[in-house]
């Protein structure tokens, strides 16, 4: 057992970042090793304008749950590679609309099977060990009840107690 895993919930998000960060540098390869100059930061944008033809880049930060501001980061990354253009919407002037430009669909196109291929990888993956098989489950289980278990409140409270002894 190693130092991180002998911690236990005391780095549960150092080791979420840290499994994260070394997922995303292999996916990063993956993309490399196939030349295709992708990021794996770009999916959800990639992902989601493949399923819609434009998107405002507020529907982009909800979707994505990012803020408003990554997401316009985000999306003028994309532009300045001329992978995405953005439009005024003309139903509400201040609205911008994001969509592939042709250089974008191409490279949606070429990324389309790798994605495919990633996901095969994965449930291989998983399918090779039950605990494993578990992963995805359990995170959403955590997103789900940490968004409402308010950590900071809990762990104050049982902080009291202890503040309270030394006065």
């Amino acid at each position: 057992m190693n130092l991180y895993q002998s911690l236990g919930y005391l780095v549960f998000g150092s080791r979420l970042r840290r499994m994260s960060e070394t997922f995303l540098a292999e996916i990063n390869r993956i993309y490399q090793n196939e030349g295709i100059e992708f990021d794996a930061s770009w999916f959800p944008v990639f992902y989601l304008l493949s399923k819609n033809d434009s998107l405002s880049i507020k529907e982009l930060s909800e979707q994505t749950e990012v803020s408003h501001p990554a997401a316009s980061q985000l999306i003028t990354n994309l532009k300045n590679r001329n992978l995405v253009e953005t439009t005024v919407c003309a139903d509400d002037g201040r609205r911008q609309l994001v969509k592939f430009t042709d250089k974008g669909r191409d490279l949606l196109t070429q990324i389309l099977p790798i994605w495919d291929a990633i996901s095969a990888s994965m449930t291989e993956l998983a399918e090779s060990d039950e605990a494993i098989k578990e992963i995805l489950p359990a995170i959403s289980a955590m997103e789900n009840t940490f968004r409402n278990y308010n950590l900071a409140g809990k762990v104050s409270d049982k902080l009291k107690p202890i503040r309270h002894e030394k006065v």
